[in-house]
């Protein structure tokens, strides 16, 4: 382990921290990228403002690029108050000549007044055919708050009322009638949804059978399967693109820290999605982790972590490398996105991974909205090369971790203390490696992450 420590140490210094509106068209206003995200974000533009919504978040691009669903409360008559829940709205994407985002057009409302509504997503196969979660009247009043952190500035309701509805964009007038439920029985929280890249597997969460569990309906055998059922509150997730895998985030160690877990499917003959072969944790920290969401390749994700303080929520992306072609890297390179006061997350990329669509409170008035930016960050290179280290951030390396892939375990190496510990996520205990024989193995896992 000598031989190791100088150059952990090294890499451990690298690896520090890194809609003006009218009903019809809103052309977006860029506000110059900060400094401190030019490495990652460039050309950053607003797209919703508070002359129509008085917020809006957790937005998503169509298959193709052309729109995007999202969340949002309109602005009240004058002397009224704003809407308890959000409503579901589609937009058109405006470009320029050059292909550049520059606004949204024919902003349409989906859902019925009222009605509480969450987490849009559009058919993978069927581009004029989406999904969320509705109430479609308006919830009970005596609906209880769901997940909540500290004082309750960031929370969100689990009506029993809500499920998985379906529009078709051609047909939607905003009315119950225009709005399918595909899965759900107003009995149980269902909500979260999104497909697989082929459309077959709806993945969901549901309140049905515990604190929060991840399911999966196969659309073509009509089989539903129990996917994750740890303790607590599992939720948010996603496949990844090539169906192989779904992120989420979990809160079953109960202390509303959510960490954000990978989990490797596993298929029967027929193709049905049938369980998790194996999990991993890519957050183990005593922050809020939420809200994962998968690059295009495949590699990497980003999401939302209060790290930098719960005031100030902001966007990071850290390796998910299943090590088809190279080593397995789970949870390594952590790279902040986003600097700026205020809330930062809900983070998603376009088709290509060349634009981060994200719900910013960085306007002047601090209330949630969407923005857009092209995303520059070269994520196959080191840290260093993308962010400029300050020195407190020199002064306090971060443990460096790898994944084994055989058992699961995540191996911990501290360059301040040359301390090393593995890490086991099912179990969440974690212990010093003493045995040579381990510690042989962590080295060359622990090198493999450093290239």
């Amino acid at each position: 382990m000598s031989k190791l420590i100088p150059k952990l140490l090294a890499f451990a210094l690298l690896c520090s921290m890194a809609i003006s509106q009218t009903s019809q068209f809103s052309l977006a206003t860029e506000a110059p990228t900060d400094e401190a995200e030019s490495h990652a974000l460039s050309n950053a533009l607003q797209l919703t403002f508070a002359d129509r919504f008085f917020k809006a978040g957790e937005s998503y691009f169509s298959p193709d690029d052309s729109k995007i669903i999202f969340q949002a409360v309109e602005q009240p008559e004058a002397g009224q108050t704003p809407k308890d829940f959000y409503g579901m709205y589609v937009g058109d994407i405006v470009r320029d000549q050059q292909g550049r985002i520059t606004g949204l057009a024919n902003i349409k409302r989906l859902s019925p007044d009222d009605s509480a509504n969450t987490c849009g997503w559009f058919h993978p196969t069927q581009p004029d055919i989406v999904i969320f979660g509705s109430t479609i009247s308006a919830p009970s009043e005596n609906t209880a708050p769901g997940y909540q952190r500290g004082s309750g500035r960031y929370r969100w309701m689990f009506p029993p009322e809500m499920d998985i509805v379906s529009c078709d964009l051609n047909k939607a007038d905003g009315t119950a009638a225009s709005l399918r439920t595909i899965i759900g029985d107003r009995q149980g929280y269902l909500a979260e949804c999104s497909y697989s890249h082929d459309g077959r597997h709806l993945l969901y969460c549901s309140l049905e059978e515990n604190q929060g569990d991840l399911f999966t309906y196969d659309t073509k055998t009509h089989t539903k399967t129990h996917l994750v059922d740890s303790p607590g509150y599992d939720g948010g997730p996603f496949f990844s693109p090539d169906g192989t895998r779904v992120c989420y985030r979990s809160d079953r160690r109960g202390n509303n820290l959510l960490q954000i877990y990978i989990g490797e499917l596993k298929f029967n003959n027929e193709g049905t999605v049938v369980g998790i072969e194996r999990e991993f944790q890519i957050t183990d920290n005593a922050h809020v982790n939420w809200a994962p969401f998968w690059h295009p390749a495949g590699k990497h994700l980003i999401y939302t972590t209060s790290e930098i303080g719960h005031r100030n929520y902001e966007v990071f992306i850290v390796d998910a490398d299943p090590g088809r072609d190279g080593p397995v890297k789970y949870g390594t390179r952590k790279r902040r996105i986003t600097v700026a006061d205020g809330f930062d997350g809900l983070p998603v990329f376009d088709s290509k991974g060349t634009t981060m669509l994200w719900t910013s409170q960085r306007s002047e008035d601090g209330r949630s909205q969407l923005w857009v930016a092209d995303f520059v960050l070269d994520i196959d290179a080191t840290p260093m090369e993308m962010e400029p280290q300050t020195h407190a951030q020199k002064q306090e390396p971060r443990e460096i971790t790898a994944t084994d892939p055989e058992s699961g375990l995540i191996y911990l190496y501290n360059p301040t203390t040359h301390k090393l510990t593995a890490y086991n996520p099912r179990t969440h205990k974690q212990r010093d490696v003493s045995d040579p024989d381990e510690i042989s193995k962590a080295k060359k896992l622990l090198e493999n992450a450093d290239r």
